[in-house]
């Protein structure tokens, strides 16, 4: 397994998105663990999850729960992200909360149901409109400063709030987590300031989403028929080729789909074949 790294820390180059173990379409507790046991296993050591990801707010923070109790016994392998700022509301909608009172709760919240005394890396999940982002994000340097989090990371920024954030943690950004995949390459402006910077770049919903990774076709599917290797070992090639600030955390809910992602890392892609890729 490839290493990249987040902030002074080196992670595996693929992580693992806990998201759909967790949302409607979820797969039983023991196939979740089975999976998140079969990345371990496949050299993952970086793993990314979020209060919010549940049914809704009836199991708020069943996937933080969920991973705890996965890693009894081998919490010393991973080093586990989480996010705060999304609420869920009644029959599953989402909603948002950046006030920095609801935050300092959220980290509180996490941190037990983790069962950890510091959070590797906590990450303001989504700008909230309602409140300026300079208040969201001074929580997490409180955070930092005081010893709840190792690093800090934004989720959904831009390029301009990015380096807002940067400013307001006096450089100490260590992480953004932005939609990318072959179908939304949108985020590249936030890939390339983070190049710059020297911030991980951790793409969510590398397949393009819940329910369409199967789709993955065109030149990802043509490449992994040539090279004998699945479209999505490809897809996850290109983005790692990208920079060495990329970290993808693929979401999987069964054990042969995390195993696959990590093997991506052994794929080494030709400067023809990222030409017919970046098309």
């Amino acid at each position: 397994m490839q290493k990249r790294r987040i902030g002074d820390t080196e992670v595996s180059a693929v992580g693992l998105g806990g998201m759909p173990m967790s949302v409607e379409g979820r797969p039983d507790r023991a196939r979740s663990i089975e999976t998140i046991h079969a990345a371990l296993d496949a050299g993952v050591t970086f793993i990314d999850t979020a209060d919010a990801y549940s049914l809704d707010d009836s199991d708020f923070g069943h996937n933080e729960e969920l991973i705890a109790e996965a890693l009894k016994g081998r919490s010393e392998e991973v080093f586990v992200a989480t996010k705060g700022g999304h609420t869920r509301e009644p029959g599953g909608s989402w909603g948002r909360d950046g006030r920095p009172e609801y935050l300092r709760r959220a980290v509180d919240g996490s941190l037990r149901r983790l069962g950890v005394d510091q959070i590797f890396l906590y990450q303001f999940h989504r700008p909230d409109p309602k409140v300026p982002i300079a208040e969201s994000v001074a929580v997490l340097g409180e955070l930092l400063d005081n010893g709840k989090i190792r690093y800090a990371g934004v989720s959904n920024f831009n390029p301009e709030e990015i380096s807002q954030a940067n400013e307001i943690l006096g450089g100490r950004l260590a992480s953004v987590q932005n939609q990318f995949s072959p179908s939304f390459r949108s985020s590249e402006p936030e890939l390339e300031l983070c190049d710059k910077l020297g911030i991980a770049f951790l793409p969510w919903s590398p397949f393009g989403g819940i329910g369409k990774a199967g789709k993955l076709a065109g030149p990802f599917k043509e490449v992994g028929d040539e090279r004998g290797v699945s479209a999505h070992q490809v897809c996850l090639a290109w983005m790692l080729a990208k920079s060495e600030v990329v970290v993808p955390i693929p979401g999987a809910s069964r054990p042969a789909s995390i195993t696959d992602s990590a093997a991506a890392t052994h794929v080494e892609l030709t400067a023809e074949e990222l030409t017919r890729l970046d098309g």
